[in-house]
C-alpha cells in the first residue's frame, strides 16, 4: 500500500488511454483467471469482491457482518459484473463493470486532488502510476 494523490483528471485520462487501460484490465483478468479458461467463475471472482472492502467502517476497523448478508452482497456485486446473468464474467463484462465503477468514483471525487491509501495493484494506483509516467511538459 502506498499514499498517493490523485483527482478525477487521472482517472478519466488513464480510462480514455485505451491501450494503458485494456492493458491493466487483461492483466488483471488475467491474475483472476485461475484456471485459465477465459471467464471468471463465482469463486474466481470472490476475492476480488472481498478487496472492495464493502463491510469496513471507519478507520480500517471491520464490523461483523451477519454472513446471509455477506453473500447477498457478494452475490449482487458478482450480478453487476456478469451482465448477462450466464453465471460467469468474460472479459469484456469485466473491463464494462470495472470501467463503470472507475468513472463512478471519478465523478464522486471531484476535481480536487485528495491523498488516497491505494493497494499495489489497483485499478487507481494503476492509474497513479501510469500518470506518473507521463513526461511534464
Amino acid at each position: 500500500m502506498s499514499v498517493e494523490v490523485l483527482d478525477s483528471a487521472t482517472i478519466f485520462k488513464f480510462i480514455e488511454d485505451e491501450e494503458a487501460f485494456n492493458v491493466s484490465i487483461r492483466d488483471h483478468f488475467a491474475l483472476l483467471d485461475t484456471d485459465n479458461d477465459g471467464i471468471l467463475s463465482y469463486a474466481e471472482m470472490l476475492k476480488e469482491l472481498q478487496s472492495l472492502r464493502v463491510f469496513e467502517t471507519h478507520f480500517g476497523v471491520d464490523v461483523k457482518t451477519d454472513p446471509n448478508e455477506v453473500a447477498h452482497v457478494y452475490d449482487s456485486l458478482f450480478g453487476q459484473f456478469d451482465r448477462n446473468s450466464n453465471g460467469t464474467v468474460d472479459l469484456e463484462e469485466f473491463k464494462a463493470e470495472t470501467k463503470q465503477m472507475m468513472v463512478a468514483m471519478a465523478n464522486g471525487m471531484g476535481f480536487l486532488p485528495v491523498q488516497m491509501v491505494l493497494e499495489e495493484g489497483s485499478f487507481l494506483k494503476r492509474a497513479v502510476d501510469w500518470e506518473s509516467s507521463k513526461p511534464y511538459y
